[in-house]
């Protein structure tokens, strides 16, 4: 079955409004993830640190420039993304629908492509399976 990241996206707003209710909000998300654990769709869920902890390393034709924060001027920003095994976009999005959020959120839904779609005698890729598998990732 083909996999799809329901990424968490916010604002200052929204994430105040869950913060303010954070010890709710982690029991309804565990039970989410505990639901989808159940069905069979559950690949792997994470939220992430606030995004002033964070830094950005910007690339352009000199070297990269590191900048503590967010990406400037963003106003929706990732804050953590669930990933799930389900047969059809539309799953997905039925799922998403019962991601546990405050008014205002929302949830970004991409397929993630297959092995098979990616092509596998390009050296680059070559060279990456052998260094996931020397390091025990696959």
């Amino acid at each position: 079955m083909p996999q799809y990241m329901l990424i968490m996206r916010g604002t200052d707003e929204t994430n105040a409004a869950m913060m303010a209710n954070v010890d709710e909000m982690m029991v309804a998300t565990r039970l989410f993830i505990e639901e989808t654990a159940k069905a069979g769709v559950y690949v792997a869920a994470e939220g992430l640190d606030d995004p002033g902890q964070g830094v950005v390393v910007h690339f352009s034709d000199e070297a990269p420039v590191v900048t503590d924060g967010p990406y400037g001027e963003t106003k929706e920003l990732f804050g953590g993304f669930f990933l799930l095994d389900v047969a059809s976009k539309q799953e997905a999005v039925e799922w998403a629908k019962r991601v546990p959020s405050v008014p205002g959120s929302k949830i970004e839904i991409r397929r993630v492509p297959g092995e098979d779609e990616v092509p596998q005698d390009n050296g680059k890729f070559v060279k990456e399976g052998a260094l996931r598998e020397s390091s025990g990732q696959i």
